[in-house]
């Protein structure tokens, strides 16, 4: 049976667990100069209609180090959905390919892409989730400070697909997640119902933050929002991760963000570049977590 990440509680806790300690080895085996060929003659389709960094450069350069091969596809270049039915163009992709990444909006599309593929599907991004990112920081967290079980998490900001994310890693990590969003900008529904056991939701960060073990943010409008900025701006005010906010989480505490980041905006430049924050080894971390991820999945 073809396995697919489409989103994080696809795989047990185990599987995760496993695919991150793989990933810290990987990453040792990398500084140390080592060559891994083990995706030798393997090809990585990347499929896009969403612009990337991390998740472009950290698929791409992961593949070459494990010797194997990717193919970028934007949507200017394929013709997923505009001129021919998703149904059809899995089936010949996956047809040429071993395995499969999507960065695209609609979740709805990789499911029904991972529904009819006869390899490996991985969902770098939609507009439901984000479980690439999350591996990557609960790698950099076992790395920088150990077990997250039992630890307690704050979410900052927008209730959206990394909040949906840290969501489905509460229950499968398990640790508690506190939220904080403003009025109108809460997780979807449908997750928070789902997750009840894991989470605690907030109208006030100083609230979500206090005593907490690990502080997250992403943007406050992100991409296709643009239009919304001033707007979301003002409801977004008094949930800036700043010292202040920081001052309430735990001596010990961190600090991520899964990038880009608008300093001044949601996070100021004193805790993304300080001393607490993770970012760069969270970035970073993109790369090998998804390597030991594409072995997971084509069984390497």
């Amino acid at each position: 049976m073809t396995k697919h990440f489409i989103n994080l509680d696809d795989l047990s806790t185990d599987d995760l667990a496993k695919i991150i300690d793989n990933a810290i080895k990987l990453k040792q085996q990398h500084k140390a100069g080592e060559i891994n060929n083990t995706l030798k003659n393997k090809t990585l389709a990347m499929i896009f209609d969403k612009s990337s960094t991390r998740t472009r450069v950290s698929f791409e350069a992961g593949m070459t180090q494990l010797g194997g091969h990717s193919l970028f596809l934007s949507d200017r270049d394929i013709q997923l959905g505009r001129g021919e039915p998703i149904v059809d163009s899995s089936i010949v992709i996956s047809s040429m390919v071993d395995a499969v990444m999507m960065r695209i909006s609609s979740h709805e599309d990789i499911n029904t892409f991972a529904n009819n593929s006869s390899v490996p599907i991985i969902n770098a991004l939609s507009d439901e989730s984000h479980p690439c990112q999350l591996l990557a920081d609960m790698m950099t967290y076992q790395e920088h400070v150990g077990n997250i079980k039992g630890k307690t998490v704050a979410w900052v900001g927008d209730g959206n697909n990394m909040c949906h994310t840290y969501m489905q890693a509460a229950k499968a990590f398990e640790f508690k997640l506190n939220i904080a969003t403003p009025d109108g900008y809460k997780p979807d529904q449908s997750f928070t119902e789902k997750y009840a056991n894991c989470i605690n939701l907030f109208d006030n960060a100083k609230d979500a933050c206090t005593d907490v073990d690990l502080v997250v943010t992403d943007v406050w409008a992100s991409m296709g929002q643009e239009a919304e900025q001033a707007k979301r701006e003002l409801a977004f005010k008094n949930f800036q991760v700043n010292e202040d906010l920081m001052e309430n989480a735990k001596d010990s505490s961190v600090f991520m963000h899964c990038l880009p980041a608008h300093r001044g905006e949601e996070v100021s430049a004193g805790v993304i570049d300080g001393k607490q924050s993770l970012v760069w080894s969270e970035a970073e971390n993109r790369l090998h977590a998804q390597k030991a991820l594409l072995l997971y999945l084509l069984d390497k």
